[in-house]
């Protein structure tokens, strides 16, 4: 199959796997509206439909439909960190390493860059920067758990990564209410920031601060950009990706597969504990996550979407966040639970995740792609056989 129908059977397939989704989604929506007959319970659909589709973008009201610049912020704010644990899955699925690793990976990374951030003073800019990558590199040190247990034992990444995420979670409690926590506040969470290491907002403008827009999505973009690089125009990248395609083959054509696996699933931390501590310095003033914050689960549906392509990872995060935002105005003026965004994150994971799903149009690609070479070559093969001819008549006379 060529490669401009590859790609359009990967889109076919995502829009067709987001349409079955919200069908999904509305019907779950005209079941939980408000409403005792059934054209209330439709009104009340439509008014929850609003919210959900266009309510993330623009203000609706008896004044007509206003776009807002402030909510389009708060989208761009809200992609940030998923789109750095999406890259992080990203690199790690497309070897074939299915690491779940990004969920504990940016509360570590967010916790590191917080007590660096607390207790290390530097520099204004400098610090930031210097938190951020401490947090990224004790994340990438960390994955190496999984990866060795899986190169050495064969271990299921799965599993260990898995059981990963809980022992950081409940290391960084015991550290938080033992060590770190501010005994004069009423909750549980650290000091005060140090203002050197805050991330700087990306707009300077009353209207935007509430949405804490920071420079942290200008480095979410760069990061997609330098993962787009790695992945398809770097040796390792071709490497990782060889390995997620046929594990043996890479072996015995001199990969070094072991090598290569931790790599993948270093890199990924790595990125998973950028974005904890990007995502810490730009919208928080102390750390008091004292639970798994959802990023990195987040992040495992984002690389499916993506198709595990760092290119298109910035459409699904911007996808996941529009559809989060949505849900939440539809709980607070439609009354539809928020709930609803882990069903239909469910349901895409499900048509995504089912090899079948449209795999007869898949095959008819593959059939008239091969039809196709077919007969070019038995075209190029008649040119070739009455140029013969005419060389052959000509010789003759």
């Amino acid at each position: 199959m060529t490669k401009k129908r590859q790609i359009t059977f990967s889109i076919v397939r995502s829009l067709l796997a987001l349409a079955i989704a919200l069908l999904v989604a509305m019907f779950l929506i005209f079941l939980s509206a408000d409403g005792d007959s059934f054209s209330e319970k439709l009104s009340a659909m439509g008014e929850a439909l609003k919210q959900l589709l266009i309510g993330p973008l623009f203000r609706t009201g008896g004044g007509g439909i206003a776009f807002e610049g402030k909510r389009l912020a708060d989208i761009l704010s809200a992609m940030t960190p998923i789109t750095f644990t999406g890259l992080a899955v990203c690199i790690m699925f497309a070897a074939n390493q299915f690491n779940m690793g990004a969920e504990g990976g940016i509360m570590l990374g967010a916790f590191v860059t917080a007590v660096v951030a607390i207790y290390v003073p530097m520099p204004a800019g400098v610090h930031s920067c210097i938190a951020v990558l401490i947090g990224g590199l004790v994340v990438a040190a960390v994955m190496i758990v999984p990866a060795i247990l899986k190169v050495k034992l064969d271990v299921s990444e799965m599993v260990c990564s898995l059981m990963l995420n809980y022992i950081i979670m409940y290391v960084l409690k015991y550290l938080l209410n033992t060590s770190y926590a501010d005994k004069t506040k009423g909750q549980i969470q650290t000091y005060p920031f140090l203002n050197s290491a805050k991330i700087a907002p990306l707009i300077n403008n009353p209207i935007f601060s509430g949405a804490k827009l920071t420079w942290g999505f200008v480095i979410a973009m760069i990061a997609v950009a330098l993962s787009g690089l790695f992945m398809y125009r770097s040796r390792w990248g071709y490497q990782i990706r060889m390995i997620g395609i046929n594990k043996d083959f890479s072996k015995y054509s001199g990969i070094s597969v072991g090598f290569i696996v931790v790599l993948s699933q270093m890199i990924g931390g790595f990125l998973a504990g950028v974005g904890g501590g990007i995502e810490m310095l730009g919208r928080y003033q102390t750390y008091s996550w004292s639970s798994l914050p959802g990023y990195g689960w987040t992040g495992i549906t984002i690389a499916i979407l993506a198709g595990n392509n760092p290119w298109f990872v910035p459409l699904a995060a911007f996808f996941m966040a529009y559809l989060s935002k949505g849900c939440d105005l539809m709980a607070t003026y439609a009354n539809v639970p928020s709930q609803l965004i882990d069903i239909v994150q469910g349901v895409i994971f499900l048509f995504f995740a089912a090899e079948q799903f449209l795999s007869r149009y898949r095959q008819s690609l593959v059939v008239k792609t091969a039809q196709e070479e077919l007969a070019a070559q038995a075209a190029l093969a008649a040119a070739s056989a009455r140029a013969s001819d005419k060389e052959g008549g000509a010789a003759n006379e």
